[in-house]
């Protein structure tokens, strides 16, 4: 079995070095646009191309997130976007809209598809038809179990990448609309205002509720206790 691989998120320069300091295998990170997390302070070009570099030199991996989804009047940007990261030659890009996905195929070939997590798969069909469409990772759904991981494991040859740490959204991964209904705020176009972890009331009267109060929280994954026995990549 392949060792699993350790992956950090990595927001800005320092928390790449705390990571890489901590013994990360690769990073993931986000540039200034097309990132879903655009309230991060993320990473500048001259930023991104020096990790990158300082990255390979120590046998590490820089994954970049480009998983918002984008728009018509964007294509020409996503473009040149695509056109400069297969440039400087990161180690894969995380995606979420299939757009972006058949742009980065048909015009960027050295960019390894990795699916992002708000693609939401969740079943090993899911993660095949990825493969056929030529994702080379599958980024699972959030909400699966370790013994749902372990049968799409054991019925596809993809690589396979999930979370043992984090948030979980209040809603399903990558298909929540809650900011964006809420405000205005799409979580999909990286504008994320985590209404989810808000203080709420209960409507008064009620009679099912009445004097009812509750948090909406956001469920916290962490596995860290059962890490080892989680299926190779």
């Amino acid at each position: 079995m392949n060792k699993p691989e350790l992956l950090a998120p990595a927001g800005n320069p320092e928390a790449l070095d705390a990571a890489i300091g901590e013994g990360a295998d690769a990073v993931y990170l986000g540039l200034k646009s097309f990132n879903a997390r655009a309230r991060s302070s993320n990473f500048a070009y001259s930023q991104f191309e020096a990790a990158v570099y300082s990255l390979h030199r120590s046998a590490r991996k820089v994954y970049v997130t480009v998983n918002t989804v984008f728009e018509q009047r964007e294509s020409d940007r996503m473009f040149q976007f695509l056109k400069y990261l297969n440039s400087i030659g990161p180690d894969g890009i995380i995606v979420q809209d299939f757009g972006v996905a058949k742009l980065a195929a048909e015009n960027f070939p050295k960019l390894r598809l990795h699916a992002s997590t708000q693609m939401n798969v969740s079943s090993a069909r899911g993660v095949n038809y990825l493969s056929k469409l030529g994702f080379n990772r599958a980024v699972l759904a959030r909400e699966l179990t370790l013994d749902e991981l372990a049968a799409i494991k054991q019925n596809t040859g993809l690589e396979l990448e999930f979370f043992v740490h984090g948030a979980l959204c209040v809603s399903i991964s990558g298909l929540c609309l809650f900011s964006s209904y809420l405000g205005g705020k799409s979580a999909n176009r990286g504008a994320c205002t985590q209404a989810c972890r808000r203080m709420y009331q209960a409507v008064a009267g009620l009679p099912a509720c009445s004097a009812w109060r509750r948090q909406i929280m956001v469920s916290t994954l962490c596995w860290k206790s059962t890490a080892r026995s989680m299926p190779g990549k």
